[in-house]
């Protein structure tokens, strides 16, 4: 830790106030847990009948017993009431205890406000992963209010929400359980008379047998658009006004630290969204559902605009003879079209509605839904700089009239919200496979050059040739080749790529990224693709970052060559010099870990940034890291914070793009204020690890030798067990949900990139989402255990202290156990045990669920002797907390999920077998959090 960082004695007061604050605020949720599980259990009563809910009762109070004290004939008796329903009595169970782990989510959200709204009131020091701690810190180690402002007029951070099939609940019950929450909101911030507080409770039960009558279920598919409109809705709840006001926030910080010197932050927190672009696997994204996400998008955020002009103008009723007038904003008011004789005194109110009018004018050109209607015809904004420069003139009149103090309302919100979203709302990337534009390119080539065989040609040839056809200046396609279906498809989204440039400018599609990329070939084929629409100009200049995806191990492994390779291109080199010597690189977690293993992805990852950070260096480009992080430990999810802090020296440098995916995106930006504190906590961690963190990639030379040989043995134990053990794809078919989840109308790409049964082929969210339903979370520690007791046998010199030290001073390793910690505190081997029966081999069942069970117990045992636990999470107590409360509601959902497989794959021609199933893994995954 930097001396800067280090907690004064007042941190460590404070600290210790904290403890009883969260002690306070731990039974504060426990008292919100009962009251949404009474009015839960009345629901249940008066909508099931009394012999249903005394028969919940019965299993909750028996699970409870259970687990609080380990009494093992309460888990007979358990499973005898369980084993004894019949299928309707199961899903009315199911749905019951499906639905408390919902509500005891909403409290628990809840509470995570409670506590963050407490330390924001009560004072003291500024917590860690907040901006104003960060900001302290650079301010101490000797960074100005000038310098920091010049650190962000170079940053960038860019959360990109994707459409990936883990978030399981509907948008319904999303909005359902967002009103139970603004109720719990408001017990604890309105001062209420008794009236009204019977009103709210009323109202509280209202919600909950509304939730308890929506569908926890879709019954139809989604389609992409069904995915984007989701996605937008988070616009809605957050983004909009969050992502201004963070901004406003943060300029108002530096200008207060600056010696009476102000300026205008630059605008660094920028939106981004794979939904309606991402290709890869996904035959449903095509160039017009491309068009129809852009449109949507527009449409969004322009309409957002128009609502924040209406109210604006109704806020700006300032008298020409009371309040002064620029003589910019004067000639501003005299272009308006608004004729009323009400307003003709008002020039600020003429000025808004004549934007207003340009603006919509603006929403026809550009083929995007609008509501509201304008006073009269304006001409349309060519650009959003133009829109953004008649708001800058309303400012500037303003505060040069003595009315800054109105400036800095709505006006100063809306000017910052056009800054971060333009006329585009969110920058769409395109994603494909590189084996998809291999084919596209090959047939292009191969029509325009008779007796040509791309697919033939070696490596060095490709090269060769691609780089001839980039300086080209003729295209390859002609209108009287008959191409394949697959070449005019992606030929059309290229061409949909352009269209977007021309209409809503260039940072609407700024990557186009390249997945499973194993080559130099694949980077310079999507620059000839992009050259055919007019993206890449055969001079040298691009439009478009080409971003390889680096996924398998493999690849990280060679990531670092790749790039050397590619920068020492001329003809790349160029296209990256056109785009301000700057080249995104994106890593793949998902992919990586069903690969080879939690231990050796983080590994590989992380040495593969070291690698390119010394590459860039030496080619003196700046590297953008891309971070495909799922929302499970086991697809590179955890702690936001602490996964920036621990990157290597130079990896994040200013700028980080990540993925926000699935269930994780609506747990962090439903709620405003928590999207907010989540957006901080990435500003915060990009900052302190690009200015305060240390520069080098470990402490010591031996932390770096010592990962090399546990990733080593890590990789070999996993590979072991999950490649190269005969009948393994039958157990993991057997033993999880991975059939039944496909039924699932949760996403609307398929669970496989081929059709086959093969581990290779299967998605990584699959995978991983079916080892948490069974409570294996398998991809998240397996191979840990019997590494570190390999290693400590062939280090006895070193042994355990040494690996407690990796722990104390390495950030990289103690986040790699810190989140294997949490994994493992959520799994269960005695209920895996359970879905491993359902494997028919019994020899296959014990052979392998043998070598699971011990590694699990291994893995427990070597993770709390290096963190000097005694039992996991003992260092979170109040997310142990959290998931030991959980566990009696999980149990019963795992059990009965085992038993209505069993009647499932027996054929039980009930469509209510399947739909208990669905709901299990509904309830399961809820309970559970972050699961996929």
């Amino acid at each position: 830790m930097s001396p800067q960082i280090m907690p004064s004695d007042a941190d460590i007061r404070s600290n210790r106030s904290d403890e009883a604050l969260a002690l306070e605020e731990d039974a504060r949720l426990r008292t919100d847990i009962r009251l949404l599980g009474r009015i839960l259990g009345d629901t249940v009563r008066d909508q099931e009948g009394t012999d249903a809910f005394d028969l919940v009762e019965r299993i909750r109070q028996t699970s409870i017993r259970f687990h609080r004290d380990d009494d093992r004939p309460a888990r007979h008796e358990l499973e005898i009431i369980l084993d004894s329903m019949s299928t309707s009595q199961t899903v009315r169970i199911v749905r019951a205890f499906s639905y408390f782990s919902h509500l005891a989510n909403i409290a628990e959200d809840h509470n995570n406000i409670r506590q963050m709204r407490a330390r924001a009131t009560a004072g003291g020091s500024p917590r860690p992963g907040t901006l104003a701690l960060t900001l302290s810190h650079a301010r101490t180690a000797g960074f100005s209010a000038a310098d920091l402002r010049r650190f962000f007029a170079e940053a960038l951070v860019s959360p990109v929400l994707t459409a990936h099939p883990t978030e399981v609940r509907r948008k319904s019950t999303i909005d359902r359980e967002m009103e139970i929450a603004a109720l719990l909101d408001r017990r604890e911030r309105v001062q209420r008379t008794p009236q009204e507080t019977e009103a709210d409770d009323e109202q509280l039960r209202r919600a909950v047998l509304t939730l308890w009558q929506t569908n926890l279920l879709r019954r139809t598919k989604l389609t992409v658009l069904d995915e984007v409109a989701n996605g937008l809705s988070f616009y809605d709840y957050t983004f909009l006004h969050e992502v201004p006001q963070l901004h406003c926030a943060l300029e108002d910080q530096l200008n207060e630290g600056d010696g009476g010197a102000s300026g205008e932050l630059a605008s660094f927190l920028r939106m981004g969204s794979w939904i309606g672009g991402d290709r890869d696997g996904h035959p449903f994204v095509t160039a017009e559902v491309m068009r129809g996400t852009l449109r949507m998008q527009s449409s969004r955020v322009l309409r957002f605009y128009l609502e924040e002009l209406h109210a604006l103008g109704g806020e700006l009723s300032l008298a020409a003879h009371l309040a002064g007038v620029s003589k910019d904003l004067r000639a501003l008011a005299g272009r308006s079209p608004d004729t009323s004789l009400h307003r003709s005194g008002e020039p600020y109110r003429l000025a808004v509605s004549g934007v207003y009018a340009r603006l919509t004018a603006t929403a026809l050109k550009l083929d995007v839904e609008t509501t509201r209607q304008p006073v009269g015809e304006a001409a349309s904004y060519d650009s959003v700089k133009e829109f953004k420069a008649d708001l800058d003139i309303l400012y500037r009149s303003l505060v040069s009239n003595n009315s800054g103090v109105i400036a800095r309302g709505r006006l100063r919100l809306l000017r910052r919200a056009v800054d971060c979203f333009g006329f585009h709302l969110a920058s769409l990337d395109m994603r494909q496979n590189s084996a998809v534009h291999e084919r596209t390119v090959a047939e292009l080539i191969d029509a325009a050059t008779p007796g040509m065989s791309y697919l033939a040609l070696n490596e060095e040839a490709r090269i060769a040739l691609l780089n001839s056809e980039l300086r080209n200046p003729r295209p390859l396609t002609s209108s009287f080749v008959k191409y394949s279906d697959e070449t005019l498809g992606e030929l059309a989204v290229f061409h949909a790529a352009a269209e977007a440039h021309a209409r809503f400018g260039a940072d609407v599609i700024p990557q186009c990224i390249i997945s499973m990329c194993g080559g130099v070939s694949d980077m310079l084929e999507v620059a000839l693709l992009l050259k055919e629409v007019g993206l890449v100009h055969p001079s040298g200049r691009s439009a478009i970052n080409i971003v390889p995806l680096f996924e398998t191990i493999e690849d990280l492994q060679a990531s670092s060559g790749i790039m050397d390779r590619m920068l020492s291109l001329h003809d790349y080199r160029k296209l990256v010099d056109s785009r301000g010597s700057t080249q995104e690189v994106m890593l793949g977690y998902s992919d990586s870990n069903k690969d080879g293993g939690f231990v050796t992805s983080g590994w590989e990852l992380y040495k593969a940034e070291i690698g390119l950070v010394e590459v860039f260096e030496r080619h003196n480009v700046r590297l953008r890291l891309f971070h495909g992080r799922g929302g499970s430990v086991g697809r590179g999810g955890g702690p936001s914070y602490d996964a920036i802090i621990a990157q290597p020296g130079g990896a994040v440098n200013g700028q980080i793009r990540i993925t926000e995916q699935g269930e994780i995106i609506s747990s962090k930006y439903s709620n405003a204020e928590v999207g907010r504190n989540n957006l901080e906590i990435l500003a915060a961690a990009t900052l302190e690890a690009s200015l305060l963190q240390p520069k080098h990639s470990a402490p010591s030379g031996d932390y770096l030798k010592a990962m090399d040989q546990l990733s080593e043995l890590a990789f070999k134990a996993y590979r072991g067990l999950v490649y190269e053990t005969e009948g393994f794809v039958d157990y993991f078919w057997g033993s999880t949900v991975i059939t039944e989840i496909a039924t699932l109308n949760i996403g609307s790409r398929p669970a496989s990139r081929k059709k086959t049964r093969e581990i290779e082929d299967l998605r990584a969210i699959p995978w991983v989402f079916s080892w948490a339903q069974c409570r294996l979370m398998l991809p998240g520690w397996y191979g840990f255990g019997s590494a570190v007791e390999t290693w400590i046998e062939q280090h006895p010199d070193k042994g355990m202290p040494f690996l407690q030290e990796l722990y104390r001073e390495w950030p990289f390793f103690r986040t790699l156990l810190s989140n294997m910690d949490m994994v493992l505190a959520k799994s269960s081997i005695a209920i895996a045990s359970r879905y491993a029966e359902l494997v028919a081999d019994e020899t296959l069942r014990e052979n392998i669920f043998g070598r699971i069970r011990r590694e699990w117990h291994l893995s427990i045992e070597t993770l709390l002797d290096i963190m000097g636990q005694q039992r996991l999470l003992q260092g979170n107590p109040l997310l142990e907390r959290s998931i030991r409360n959980r566990f009696p509601y999980l149990d019963p959902l795992n059990h009965v999920q085992v038993e209505l497989l069993k009647e499932h794959r027996a054929q039980n021609p009930d469509e209510q077998v399947l739909r208990g199933i669905q709901l299990t893994i509904n309830g399961i995954s809820a309970g559970l959090r972050n699961s996929g």
